[in-house]
């Protein structure tokens, strides 16, 4: 069946630019560059990620790590691993790519499987129990922010929050309420981050690394971006956890509630000695969160 998709931030880190004599009596200050505050990072800025939480795939086109949230979605988490573990992803297919939209892939039909029972709609959770670094700059949608190295926001009138669909945000297909998704279709966004989805579908995750050749792959031709032929569709050919696969990276997200990525975010908004009009702002999937493999 086809389903559809309808900080408490420290003061910036600046660099004093040093007068010369032919420099005006007063300069601006020069942020860091982004690219520079991440790579001296201190280690104690960064969170490791657990490799059981890293779903790897390989496909026709390449291969792609993501990074699971089951801090805000255990049921569909839970599913997509028992699905990865029983091998059901292997043999499944890209089924569909729309352009500035999202890339969505399916496991392998089981006939001689039962239908999975509905999962809980896993689109926002409670407040309690997350750490929220709120961003410095004005959301159209909501109070945007960060919760351990996710970009998410809240809701202080529900006491809830919710991941963001970004770039390379990993989401749940579904059909129409109250179908919620039963985790064998997955969709990962590949254009301008489309927040209307917030909280309206299970944020699941996002893509670490790998994201590039299949954002390239051929858009399908028909209605959403669906391919219209079996041949059309790229396979994927094996799915794993991290956890799995002896030798895997292990990789890190930088913790968004350091000083480091205060600076990031400051640096960002902020490309003072590029921008002759610094914007003193960001929407938040601007604001995307370093992560890094290491040995």
């Amino acid at each position: 069946m086809r389903r559809i998709l309808p900080l408490l931030l420290a003061a910036p880190l600046l660099l004093a630019q040093a007068p010369s004599p032919q420099a005006a009596p007063e300069t601006q200050p020069v942020y860091n560059a982004a690219d520079s505050i991440i790579a001296n990072a201190p280690a104690s800025h960064w969170i490791d990620i657990p490799a059981d939480d890293i779903m790897v795939m390989e496909t026709a086109a390449g291969t792609m790590a993501i990074q699971l949230a089951p801090q805000f979605a255990p049921a569909h988490v839970a599913a997509i691993k028992a699905l990865v573990r029983t091998g059901q992803f292997d043999d499944g297919r890209i089924v569909r790519v729309q352009d500035n939209y999202v890339v969505q892939w399916t496991a392998r039909p089981d006939p001689a499987k039962p239908k999975a029972a509905p999962l809980p709609a896993e689109y926002e959770r409670p407040m309690a129990g997350l750490s929220f670094t709120p961003s410095p700059y004005q959301d159209t949608y909501a109070q945007a922010g960060w919760v351990s190295g996710w970009q998410a926001a809240r809701d202080p009138a529900t006491g809830t929050a919710w991941l963001a669909h970004c770039y390379a945000t990993v989401g749940v297909g579904r059909d129409n309420p109250p179908d919620t998704g039963d985790s064998t279709e997955l969709y990962t966004v590949i254009g301008h981050g489309p927040r209307h989805l917030d909280r309206n579908i299970a944020n699941v995750g996002r893509v670490l690394s790998g994201i590039e050749p299949h954002a390239a792959l051929p858009r399908g031709s028909e209605a959403l971006g669906f391919y219209r032929t079996e041949a059309e569709k790229p396979k994927i050919t094996r799915v794993r956890l991290a956890s799995q696969i002896p030798g895997f990276a292990r990789w890190q997200m930088m913790d968004t509630a350091s000083p480091s990525f205060a600076a990031v975010v400051q640096a960002r908004a902020n490309r003072t000695g590029f921008f002759p009009r610094p914007a003193g702002a960001a929407d938040l999937c601007t604001l995307r969160v370093p992560v890094r493999a290491v040995k």
